[in-house]
């Protein structure tokens, strides 16, 4: 975690002795003695703060010491500032040493050392003196304070509302809603001194100054805003711009108060003394009648409606347009706020955000501002009666499908899904039905998103979309190496070390095969469960098996297909799982060639086998035509083998009339028979070149599943007992062909020898292989507090001795 020589100052500075410590001190308190601080006390104090830090117990300075650091925050140099605020958070203060602001001092209070002060509060009666301080601070005329007065007091406030917003009383929030309408609407509109001014004071007449201008250039004629532009900008202007910048955690945080319990004030003279009456849209006198909270939001709605106008100016510079951006989409959040808290406002504003959404929705470089104007179609649209598909098919068509490839995006998309998820399901069908857009955020960037779609994904788990989604799902690293290709033929083909281009870049860009890398880049759901030439797409794509981008993909979908699966079980019925069962039989031999990958997605498919198969064992009736087809194929035992062990197992176990009473004894002895050919050729021949020997636990396997079907119908034990014998006839004379391991032979042939005793007792063999529900639930069988283990071993001894 840490380099080694990050380790050794840290190991030096929990060891240091308390002698040499007090020594430390003391040379510390004679450098900050100096008038003058240099690079020996700012590293002296570094040290101090690693000391103080790099350990668990809290420390006590001297108060000499404390005295020094408490000066320094005032100190003009922000490095001192930062360091002596550090070192303070870290000890415990002397009695009487506290931090402590009066209201003479309080306009002194930078960030730092608020940040201070914030920490040292001992209660909430504590925070909420430091908060009247700071608001009665706040009514004094800005000639009667400090310039930078004002513009740490916001912040200082906006981090007790993040922490502690029960520290506010119901007066606090009347004094800053109303300071925060004079700074929202009127601030000055004329520009400020210059930073290269001589002061207030530059001749015996001040020169006229200049009126703000907007972004374009033009002089402005309305009331300050963020977007008003100046060589320099006066203080009230400054708080206006604070003022914004925290305007919606205000209005979120506090849209619950009711505004009912604070009494108006008709007689504000705040808004007046001071301020410069906007010279197009003045306050109306109505609006000065409203409560404080209620004329916030008034002023609020009408500066992100100033701010809406004003972002369809031309820009002179790049980095205005991108401020331009910023505050669409603050104001855009912000209008949202306040009509959530007044649905009459939602008529009002309407109008403007359907033609800001008109004006920006053809230019995707304005996606993030959209994306807060869907939020508003959404909590809105309805009550306006309005028609919003035009805002969904860009949200879930255009943005997935053309900036899948921007990080910010699809961390803004996704995190707007996963707050109104209930929402967009009850309201908004194309929300499921562009679950193939959606997933190209997981299939481009999966570790950046993987947690945003294990929530999203049980969402999108319909009956309607389950088989199409399981698909999809299957082929996400194909979808991955598709979206990279996608994007290499915009630019110059990339190619390999060699020389030569990339195969599967020529197979995207030929006709033959356009269709099928169409169907992944598909929008919508719809147009089919999956593909018919999965085999050839594969193949084509081969070549991106060790791209970076796909394999993290791949190892993404087995996390996919669990929740998948948990979420399927409570929506489908017996026939979509029945239909998910033979996917996943079919889908075993069609994925991508990335061998993990394949071993991965079998270990998952054979999970959720056995769980469905126990949720429902009439399944196994319902496909046993499938399920036999796949554990009669003998290269299943060597290509399959975990799916291929869960198969035969859920037949030996399932296939039961106590299962399902459609199980006849034709349907038993068909599986018998599937299974004992099986079993015959793996342990009568060699593996196949190439292939590993079968794993002694599908042979065992086999063998249980014979043992159980046959102590269901008993005219098949004499086949299974005969196998049997043989096997431990056959296995004395050695090593076999078919298992190099004596270790695996030996449990084999121990397995089968248990078996062959139980066969000999019909009805105690159906007891053991097939118990009835009453025994399986406790499992009383594998319980060592009872006798039924100890019956089993002495049956298996009396008939080993025979």
């Amino acid at each position: 975690m840490y380099s080694h020589g990050s380790e050794s100052l840290i190991k030096q500075a929990r060891e240091i002795q308390e002698s040499e410590l007090q020594k430390f001190y003391s040379r510390l308190v004679k450098l900050l003695q100096g008038k003058e601080f240099g690079h020996e006390t700012i590293d002296s104090l570094q040290r101090l703060h690693l000391i103080l830090s790099a350990t668990k117990y809290t420390r006590t300075l001297p108060a000499e010491l404390q005295k020094r650091l408490l000066s320094l925050l005032s100190s003009p140099v922000e490095q001192l500032q930062v360091l002596s605020s550090a070192v303070l958070r870290e000890t415990l203060p002397l009695p009487g040493q506290e931090l402590n602001y009066n209201q003479e001092n309080i306009s002194q209070l930078n960030s730092y050392a608020a940040a201070l002060l914030l920490s040292q509060a001992g209660s909430r009666s504590e925070l909420s003196s430091l908060c009247s301080q700071l608001l009665r601070s706040l009514e004094s005329r800005q000639s009667e304070a400090p310039t930078h007065s004002f513009t740490h007091t916001l912040p200082i406030l906006n981090s007790v509302l993040t922490h502690s917003p029960e520290c506010l009383s119901e007066d606090h929030l009347t004094l800053l809603s109303k300071k925060l309408v004079d700074w929202l609407r009127y601030a000055s509109i004329t520009q400020g001194g210059g930073a290269s001014s001589g002061g207030f004071f530059t001749g015996p007449r001040s020169r006229q100054p200049a009126p703000i201008a907007e972004l374009d250039g033009t002089v402005s004629g309305d009331f300050f805003t963020v977007l008003c532009v100046g060589q320099g900008f006066t203080d009230d202007q400054w708080m206006n711009v604070y003022s914004f910048s925290m305007l919606r955690h205000w209005l979120l945080t506090y849209h619950s108060v009711s505004s009912g319990n604070i009494a108006a004030d008709t007689d504000d003279r705040s808004e007046v003394d001071g301020s410069v009456v906007s010279m197009v849209s003045a306050t109306s006198s109505s609006s000065r009648l409203l409560p404080p909270k209620e004329r916030l939001r008034e002023k609020a709605f009408q500066y992100c409606l100033r701010l809406i106008e004003q972002s369809d100016r031309k820009a002179h510079k790049r980095t205005d347009t991108e401020l331009q951006k910023a505050c669409l989409v603050e104001a855009v959040c912000i209008l949202d706020c306040v009509c959530v808290e007044d649905a009459s406002l939602v008529y009002r504003t309407f109008p403007c955000v359907k033609a800001l959404f008109g004006r920006l929705s053809s230019d995707l470089t304005f996606a993030r501002v959209l994306l807060p104007i869907a939020q508003f179609y959404l909590n809105h649209g309805e009550m306006a009666a309005v028609d919003c598909d035009g805002v969904w098919r860009l949200v879930f068509g255009r943005f997935p499908a053309e900036l899948f490839s921007d990080p910010f995006l699809a961390h803004e998309l996704l995190r707007f899904l996963r707050l109104n998820l209930d929402s967009l399901r009850l309201r908004v069908p194309q929300y499921i039905r562009s679950f193939p857009n959606l997933l190209k955020f997981l299939a481009w960037d999966s570790p950046a998103v993987v947690d945003d779609f294990v929530d999203l994904l049980p969402s999108l788990v319909t009956a309607e979309t389950a088989v199409e989604l399981l698909h999809t799902l299957l082929d996400l690293p194909c979808l991955s190496a598709t979206l990279v290709l996608q994007l290499r033929l915009t630019c110059t083909p990339i190619s390999e070390p060699c020389g030569r281009g990339l195969l599967s870049l020529d197979a995207f860009r030929s006709t033959s095969f356009r269709g099928l890398f169409l169907y992944l880049l598909r929008a919508e759901a719809g147009s089919g469960d999956t593909i018919d030439r999965l085999s050839t797409l594969h193949e084509m794509l081969a070549e991106a098996a060790d791209w970076p981008r796909v394999i993290q993909c791949a190892q993404t979908v087995p996390v996919m297909l669990h929740i998948f699966f948990n979420a399927v079980v409570a929506v489908a019925d017996q026939k979509l799982l029945a239909h998910l069962v033979l996917v996943m039989l079919e889908r075993s031999s069609l994925l991508f060639s990335l061998p993990a990958y394949i071993k991965e997605i079998h270990r998952v498919f054979s999970c959720h086998l056995l769980r469905l198969c126990k949720l429902h064992p009439s399944l196994v009736v319902d496909q046993s035509h499938e399920l036999l087809e796949f554990a009669g194929s003998t290269a299943n035992v060597y290509s399959k083998e975990e799916i291929y062990t869960h198969v035969v197992w859920v037949l030996g176990e399932y296939l039961s009339v106590s299962c399902d009473s459609r199980c006849s004894v034709r349907l038993i002895t068909s599986c018998f028979e599937a299974l004992e050919a099986v079993l015959f050729e793996i342990t009568s021949s060699a593996p196949p070149p190439g292939a590993a020997s079968p794993a002694p636990r599908v042979v065992t396997t086999l063998m249980s599943a014979l043992a159980k079907l046959a102590s269901r119908s008993h005219d098949l034990i004499p086949r299974v007992s005969l196998f049997l014998s043989k096997l431990r006839t056959v296995t004395r004379g050695g090593s076999v062909a078919w298992c190099s391991d004596e270790e695996d032979l030996v449990a084999i042939v121990t397995r089968g020898e248990e078996l062959w005793s139980l066969l000999k007792t019909p009805g105690v063999a159906q007891s053991v292989l097939t118990p009835p529900p009453h025994v399986t639930t406790p499992q009383w069988h594998r319980d060592t507090n009872v006798s039924t283990p100890l019956q089993l071993r002495t049956l298996t001894s009396l008939t080993h001795s025979q």
